[in-house]
């Protein structure tokens, strides 16, 4: 069987750019000496001159008028965080990156290549891409933007690691590390992001539990920052491909999906019951060892085993009640 030839990944090579203001000086004056030479061709002309001298000054009029419409051509603005990638005639030639006012080789590309259509046959979607169409920005730019952008996902339903469904949504802060690779090694990279930061997710979901993680166990809901970071390694590591860097990545909604959710609510509600319970028994039985310390020490009163054990179920009682205890007096003595 032939082995598939991968194509090599693409790199981003910074070039400078020349000055636009120079350029555009040029360009400007280009434009009346065209004008004069017009005007002395034909005055010649009118003169008697040879047809030779004429043709030739007309030729010249419209080399220097063809000259200042290429320098306008070749004219552009960068923004600061933004940059332009330089194709010539489907050949990639380096990445302008300082803001400013810049001129290059007319001939570079002004776009690269047609966006593709959505395939979602949604009536919005199809009303928005007549509109791109119409207005011709269906073509995608060779000016990227550098700054850092939001991807917010929407509330997935996921199954954890023990096998719960549960719902998650993340954000993901990202932005063009490479334009080349942006441009030439993924298909519209925009897409490419969001394809594969909500697969991203749902790795993650399925590899935490959502909570109650055994032997200190990393989980959705405690395990904020390492559940973060991890997601933030695996999306750098999808999008590297991309010339993509992760900023950062949180979780935004995490829940039980409503079909387990009050099933899960009853359990939390009893599981902080019973460590409530605890909680209370603990003290309770710190508190009873004190109190019959104290008797023992200061010999306040002398009890044998089994009145040492009715009082500490008494006492037990009195203290993990969960209504007040309602005591019954004895007006005789302590045996009786």
């Amino acid at each position: 069987m032939a082995k598939r030839n991968h194509s090599p990944e693409t790199y981003e090579n910074t070039v400078q750019a020349r000055s636009g203001w120079l350029m555009l000086v040029i360009a400007i004056a280009l434009i009346p000496v065209a004008i004069l030479v017009v005007v002395a061709s034909v005055e010649a002309a009118s003169t008697g001159v040879g047809p030779a001298l004429v043709l030739t000054g007309i030729a010249i009029a419209v080399v220097a008028v063809v000259s200042a419409i290429a320098i306008f051509a070749g004219l552009f603005t960068l923004e600061p965080n933004e940059a332009r990638v330089l194709i010539l005639f489907g050949s990639y030639k380096g990445t302008v990156r300082t803001p400013g006012f810049h001129f290059a080789n007319p001939f570079y590309a002004r776009s690269r290549g047609k966006e593709r259509s959505s395939n979602d046959g949604t009536a919005g979607t199809k009303a928005v891409e007549v509109s791109k169409r119409l207005l011709g920005l269906a073509n995608l730019p060779t000016k990227i933007s550098l700054r850092a952008r939001n991807f917010n996902s929407e509330t997935l339903k996921v199954n954890d690691k023990r096998g719960n469904p549960v719902e998650i949504a993340a954000v993901v802060v990202w932005r063009v590390a490479d334009t080349a690779q942006a441009i030439f090694d993924v298909e519209e990279f925009e897409s490419y992001v969001a394809v594969q930061a909500e697969s991203a997710i749902r790795s993650i979901a399925s590899h935490y539990a959502y909570d109650h993680g055994d032997d200190d166990e990393i989980t959705l809901r405690g395990g904020g920052d390492e559940v973060a970071a991890e997601m933030t390694r695996e999306l750098q590591a999808r999008l590297d491909i991309a010339g993509v860097e992760i900023a950062e990545s949180r979780i935004t909604h995490l829940a039980y999906a409503p079909e387990i959710a009050s099933a899960m609510l009853r359990r939390q509600q009893a599981e902080a019951v019973i460590a409530a319970r605890g909680t209370i028994v603990q003290g309770a039985v710190t508190m009873v060892e004190m109190a019959l310390n104290e008797l023992e020490a200061k010999a306040v009163v002398k009890l044998d085993e089994e009145r040492r054990a009715a009082m500490v179920s008494n006492l037990l009682v009195v203290l993990c009640g969960t209504s007040e205890a309602a005591p019954v007096i004895n007006t005789g003595t302590l045996y009786t």
